[in-house]
């Protein structure tokens, strides 16, 4: 086709692009749900705990992911400051994935038992409490909340659905691991995993 007719038809150039566009993005990701190292947890990778579960919707929820990333590239740099490089078998669980890219605060990929859990406490209540420096906002909300766990079995019933291992008893349980916890008890618990299937191989 001669390209000055494409050219000249913008509606014809739109669908050409697209259809280009979609095929480029086809070829680079369909490989990668057959690929073992996409597709095989990590050794010792666990799914989340119903807490740990809560914990990671509230983070979602209050937008901690607009500002820390949680993936460390395989840089000298980034690997000194935060520890190992993510890879990919850590995250088969993710639904969805939290990688991100803003780092307005810290990577938090492997922040999992680096702080004790006052610590994260004291943070979340008032960050310039323990980081005079901070510009994150604080959380104090999340230590009145309280959860009932009505809808927690049936979150680990879709994360089952979607390939997570959960068990029958996990499932049945999971309202009662959660009912009466705190949002801070939650997103803390959350915190404390993240990174743990890595830095525990090490």
């Amino acid at each position: 086709m001669n390209h000055s007719v494409i050219e000249k038809n913008i509606g014809l150039m739109v669908v050409l692009v697209t259809v280009m566009i979609s095929f480029g993005g086809l070829v680079q990701i369909v490989p990668l749900f057959f690929q073992e190292e996409t597709t095989t947890p990590v050794e010792g990778l666990k799914p989340w705990t119903a807490l740990q579960l809560e914990g990671r919707d509230i983070y979602i929820r209050e937008g901690c992911n607009t500002c820390h990333s949680q993936m460390i590239r395989p840089l000298r740099g980034e690997v000194e400051r935060y520890g190992h490089y993510s890879v990919a078998g850590e995250h088969v669980y993710e639904f969805p994935f939290l990688w991100g890219s803003k780092r307005t605060g810290p990577d938090l990929a492997r922040v999992g038992a680096k702080y004790s859990d006052e610590w994260h406490r004291a943070h979340l209540y008032n960050p310039r409490d323990v980081v005079p420096e901070s510009n994150m906002p604080a959380f104090p909300w999340l230590f009145e909340n309280v959860l009932t766990g009505e809808l927690t079995p049936k979150k680990l019933a879709a994360m089952r659905t979607l390939g997570v291992p959960y068990t029958d008893e996990q499932i049945a349980s999971a309202q009662e691991d959660v009912a009466g916890k705190t949002e801070i008890d939650a997103l803390v618990a959350y915190l404390q995993g993240l990174g743990l299937s890595i830095t525990e191989r090490r």
